[in-house]
């Protein structure tokens, strides 16, 4: 049956679109250490998963917040290591002065205390800033994609390895919610759901229902002939191995080739004869691992501008990294306010297209 937001297989988006277009703005975050433009970054996957996403009831559809919350703790985390530990950034502006604890001389370059600047928080909070929105990212793609659907969108021969990849996308999202369930129901009847006392109360059902979860996991993968193969003739299975080892070589030496001045010239033709070589072999992988698709998900011109809306921010964020690093990387040694470049900052908003694309909610 159709979704209840009244979406067809027709009108949803495919799950790989969302993935490609949350993992390419990350790729963009990761570029930049300029707070305006992570700021931006930030507001973008913010403005699409809320327009976006399914408005079911479903866990994963409910973990941006937990990502919001990880990414603070992140930059709460280093800013504290900035003030206890130091940091290597020079700085003339001191903010406060700890007591300094002395060190042996084997624990020379390290130091407990002493002298904080604003130049070195600075550093510290741009670079967890950038850290930060990678997360964020990430989180958009668990909010937007269904990883049930993207499960059915992989390969044959990756079926095991998604199936594996899939449980573990799903359990963050399935404890945040047990987690919420038993807070709420511990507040009803007037327990404490807060503190160490509230955790550890709640821990336990948390627990509890989420080895209940693996076992009718488990009873329902064995019902479904999870892990069955067919019989495939042995020279297709030399073959396959070949080319799936043969290509994931070449996608590496391409790689290495494209990030060396020395190798720009063969860098690109392997990397794409790697790729095509990949993908043969697990086209014929997908021969031992039989099974139907209901309602597959079709990569629609829709889906492909999503991808393309976040793939081409990272491409210009890179470029822009390339032309003009002091913009994208704005210095703390002298103090100075980050500006905000103009070009680099229409490519981020490139990555609000699927806000307008995609009227009906995934499902």
């Amino acid at each position: 049956m159709p979704a209840r937001t009244g979406e067809t297989p027709r009108t949803r988006l495919h799950p790989g679109a969302w993935w490609l277009w949350s993992l390419s703005l990350g790729t963009a975050a990761t570029r930049t250490t300029n707070p305006l433009l992570l700021s931006l970054l930030l507001a973008t996957s913010a403005y699409v998963v809320v327009t976006c996403r399914p408005r079911t009831p479903a866990p994963w559809a409910r973990s941006y917040p937990a990502f919001l919350e990880l990414a603070l703790a992140v930059i709460a985390i280093r800013l504290l290591f900035t003030v206890a530990l130091g940091s290597p950034v020079p700085g003339s502006h001191t903010l406060l002065t700890l007591p300094e604890v002395p060190l042996p001389t084997w624990a020379q370059g390290i130091r407990l205390g002493g002298r904080v600047t604003a130049e070195a928080l600075l550093f510290s909070f741009y670079d967890a800033l950038r850290l930060a929105t990678l997360l964020v990212c990430v989180g958009a793609a668990n909010a937007l994609a269904s990883p049930s659907r993207l499960l059915t969108s992989l390969p044959g021969a990756l079926y095991e390895t998604g199936v594996a990849v899939v449980v573990a996308l799903t359990f963050a999202p399935n404890l945040i919610a047990d987690v919420h369930r038993l807070r709420a129901a511990r507040r009803l009847r007037g327990r404490p759901d807060r503190g160490v006392r509230g955790l550890l109360q709640v821990g336990l059902p948390v627990l509890e229902g989420a080895l209940e979860r693996s076992v009718a996991l488990a009873a329902a993968m064995d019902a479904r002939g999870y892990g069955r193969t067919a019989e495939v003739p042995a020279p297709v299975r030399r073959t396959t191995a070949v080319l799936t080892l043969g290509g994931l070589l070449g996608v590496c030496a391409g790689t290495y080739g494209l990030l060396t001045a020395a190798g720009a010239a063969y860098g690109l033709p392997l990397l794409l004869a790697g790729l095509a070589a990949a993908l043969a072999g697990l086209r014929l992988g997908g021969r031992r691992s039989p099974r139907t698709r209901y309602r597959p998900d079709r990569w629609t011109p829709r889906a492909l501008l999503v991808a393309a809306s976040g793939m081409a921010t990272a491409a210009l964020l890179t470029l822009a990294a390339t032309a003009d690093p002091a913009a994208l990387h704005p210095g703390v040694v002298p103090l100075t306010a980050p500006t905000l470049p103009l070009w680099p900052a229409a490519a981020v908003l490139l990555g609000l297209l699927p806000a307008f694309l995609s009227k009906e909610q995934p499902s």
